[in-house]
């Protein structure tokens, strides 16, 4: 059976109480996800459902998807639950957008024949992707080389470890040419978002992500961890004593010299280890904590922009305006749609 024989179960499009037309669809864009032994469940169901929003808000088979193992058997996932398959590598299409989806294990599971699929579909210009640690999938396959590409941090090391002339970016998800890939969890959803806007534009890509409770915010560059997470790795008491005090203190901002006072360190000191260990400064790791506490006002509250200005810590909307259009492209006023 092959996909166009059974349109009617791949390309489904369920129904709801809201709809966004599309007056002009493009021909049904048609993903395969593989999936891997004790895969990420999350990650997969991440990338999975803004397809399936996306028919839902359009009334319109938009998306398809197929979704395959290696043997055409149900595949068990990290938290021990059995996923059934639409078939196996036998079933993978040319046409088909395929995205390897796996977990803790990534650099082990994937079977010569696997491999050999995966290399075959990319021979012939399809393009491939990587979900949560299916990155590693694609660098056991030859894929990777002089590419951009991403995977969850806390499988880094052992990446770099198993793949020494690789070097995954910390971002939470990477476009290439034909690769794509992301880091798992929400960075999925936001990938898939990045594709929708690609066909259907960002007001609809807007709607698909507030049907997901998803932060519409595509911004490349997105590091998949905070400041806070990297610091705790860090195990770096003074640094997180820093931390603590910024986002406890984002309305009346403390000064650089009172921040490493707190801490019981220079501010010479301080300066050199946030660069050290986070990757910027303390002044720039603060401003964009405030800017994220403007962010989340505007989106989840009524307050005018010159009170969510003074509420973040910025003593004027113009300047709170020009590092938020810097950062999240677009201007408080635009992200409220009004005053």
């Amino acid at each position: 059976m092959t996909i166009r024989q059974a349109p009617e179960r791949m390309a489904h499009v369920p129904a709801g109480a809201f709809t966004y037309p599309i007056d002009s669809p493009l021909p049904t864009r048609w993903f395969g996800f593989l999936l891997l032994r004790e895969f990420t469940l999350l990650a997969f169901s991440s990338a999975l459902d803004p397809l399936r929003v996306a028919n839902q808000l359009a009334q319109r088979p938009l998306y398809g998807w197929v979704v395959l193992s290696d043997d055409g058997q149900p595949v068990s996932a990290s938290s021990g639950v059995e996923i059934g398959v639409h078939g196996g590598l036998a079933a993978l299409d040319d046409e088909l957008e395929l995205f390897v989806c796996s977990g803790n294990r990534g650099t082990e599971v994937a079977s010569p024949a696997v491999l050999a699929a995966i290399r075959k579909h990319a021979r012939f210009g399809a393009p491939v992707g990587g979900i949560c640690t299916g990155a590693m999938t694609l660098a056991r396959a030859g894929l990777l080389d002089d590419k951009r590409f991403t995977l969850h941090w806390e499988n880094q090391p052992g990446f770099r470890e198993a793949f020494p002339d690789l070097t995954p970016s910390l971002t939470r998800h990477e476009y290439d040419g034909r690769l794509r890939t992301c880091s798992g969890g929400s960075a999925a959803t936001e990938m898939m978002l990045s594709i929708i806007t690609e066909d259907y534009g960002e007001a609809f890509a807007v709607a698909v992500a507030d049907m997901c409770l998803n932060d519409p915010n595509q911004r490349p560059g997105r590091e998949q961890r905070s400041s806070i997470a990297q610091a705790i790795d860090s195990r770096n008491p003074k640094l997180l004593h820093v931390l603590r005090a910024m986002y406890t203190n984002i309305d009346e901002p403390l000064t650089l010299e009172e921040l490493a006072e707190g801490a019981g360190v220079s501010r010479r000191q301080m300066e050199r280890q946030f660069t050290s260990t986070l990757g910027e400064p303390p002044a720039a790791i603060y401003r964009n904590i405030r800017l994220d506490r403007a962010h989340s006002l505007l989106a989840e509250t009524d307050m005018s922009v010159m009170e969510v200005a003074t509420a973040a810590g910025f003593n004027s909307v113009s300047v709170l305006s020009r590092h938020f259009k810097r950062r999240f492209g677009t201007t408080p006023f635009g992200k409220r749609r009004k005053p």
